[in-house]
């Protein structure tokens, strides 16, 4: 089967790596086992790229408002989990989050954007 790809699709597929990346980082960075730390990045990793999959197969409005509150969940996590002190996992929660938040917002306005306004 042969996709062709929009620009709008590359906002999913980033997010698809992050999610990816997420989970892989308690590994790829050697944080100790079973820490909320390593917690929190499986579950939202598999959040975030689960969400990017869907986006990628059906596109729908909601999985772009669920990635938003990822991606900001992602992003204060540190801080709210307590591990804010991790110098190596807190900079990799912040920017991934950021990120994907970013995507999501982006991909929400846009679509916000081309709706056309109905006015009477």
């Amino acid at each position: 089967m042969h996709t062709v790809w929009k620009k709008d699709m590359i906002a999913d597929a980033v997010n698809l790596v992050i999610g990816v990346g997420l989970f892989l980082s308690p590994w790829i960075l050697g944080l100790s086992a079973e820490s909320p730390t390593n917690w929190n990045a499986w579950l939202t990793g598999i959040l975030i790229a689960a969400l990017a999959v869907a986006a990628l197969a059906v596109f729908g409005e909601w999985q772009e408002w669920v990635a938003l509150a990822a991606g900001v969940w992602v992003a204060i996590s540190p801080w709210v989990l307590q591990f804010s002190a991790n110098a190596t996992a807190t900079p990799v929660h912040v920017v991934a989050g950021i990120v994907v938040a970013a995507a999501a917002a982006l991909r929400l306005w846009f679509l916000q954007q081309s709706h056309p306004r109905v006015t009477a």
